[in-house]
């Protein structure tokens, strides 16, 4: 991504006007970040997941560094995002829903109880694609797996026996989550009673399908979710990864321990799961406030 960093200071410089100390320190934070991202991720760091940004700010913020650096180097890692996509070398922006907070970091909104029910009972199951809509929203509440698995997901990956899943995640390490009885279930109907009229005669394994019969894209699970939370009212911004946000964030809520939700989420290391934690504390300082009689 060397080459996309230095187009990117000369934008600044050409067309923004920026100053020289700016651009010094954006050179800086943007090298530091694609240093992270060749020693922890391997790929070309233009097109990532959310949570690869969010290790990296937690590296930051592990390092000691201030929480006034640390906004300045998200600034910087937040408008080269929006250059590439301004350019069309990317599609999406993986840093469209993480935002800059005074005291450090803060991750995307992630939904209640209640409107996670309202989400889920979106698609319903009248028809094929219904049917198959309510298998992937219901999956992905349940495992917290990333978009980029759900897509690879083959019909092998769910162990139906034993009511499990096997995911390919990060770094080419296969973890195991449990699926609950309401994504089983829903899973189970898609695969028996629409799954084979996507394939039209032909053959495939990937688990989800599109009406070609060919595996999803990103960017149209983002717009499939879009379009349901827009159904069901919710006032919040939806996308992929607030399934995941709001899987750890509510098994946490409901006692489950830290190092079991790092294994389901398949997380190297634990400090990234513990932003959940910080989550939790301020959900409930929030409903404290809200229905206590002295809050």
């Amino acid at each position: 991504m060397l080459p996309q960093i230095e187009d990117y200071l000369n934008y600044l410089a050409i067309e923004k006007g920026a100053s020289r100390h700016t651009l010094a320190a954006y050179r800086h934070d943007l090298g530091r970040y694609r240093v992270f991202l060749s020693e922890r991720n391997g790929g070309d760091g233009l097109t990532i997941e959310p949570e690869r940004l969010l290790d990296y700010l937690t590296d930051l913020k592990r390092s000691g560094l201030a929480a006034s650096s640390i906004n300045r180097g998200f600034a910087a890692i937040r408008g080269f995002y929006r250059y590439l996509l301004r350019e069309r070398i990317i599609t999406e922006n993986p840093v469209a829903h993480i935002e800059r907070a005074k005291t450090g970091l803060r991750l995307p909104d992630v939904l209640s109880r209640q409107e996670m029910e309202l989400l889920l009972a979106r698609p319903g199951t009248n028809g094929p694609a219904a049917l198959r809509d309510t298998a992937i929203l219901e999956l992905m509440y349940a495992t917290g797996v990333r978009v980029t698995e759900l897509i690879l997901l083959r019909l092998g990956n769910i162990q139906w026996q034993i009511g499990y899943l096997t995911v390919m995640g990060k770094g080419s390490k296969e973890r195991i989550v449990p699926v609950g009885r309401s994504a089983y279930e829903a899973a189970r109907v898609y695969v028996d009673e629409a799954r084979p009229l996507f394939l039209k005669g032909a053959s495939s394994d990937i688990l989800f399908l599109t009406r070609w019969g060919k595996a999803f894209t990103r960017q149209g699970l983002w717009k499939l979710i879009a379009t349901y939370s827009r159904r069901a009212g919710l006032a919040k911004r939806v996308h992929p990864h607030t399934f995941r946000h709001s899987f750890a964030s509510h098994l946490l809520e409901g006692g489950a321990d830290l190092r079991s939700v790092q294994i389901m989420l398949g997380h190297a290391d634990i400090s990234t799961t513990q932003i959940y934690t910080h989550m939790t504390r301020e959900r409930l300082k929030d409903i404290h406030r809200r229905f206590h009689p002295r809050g």
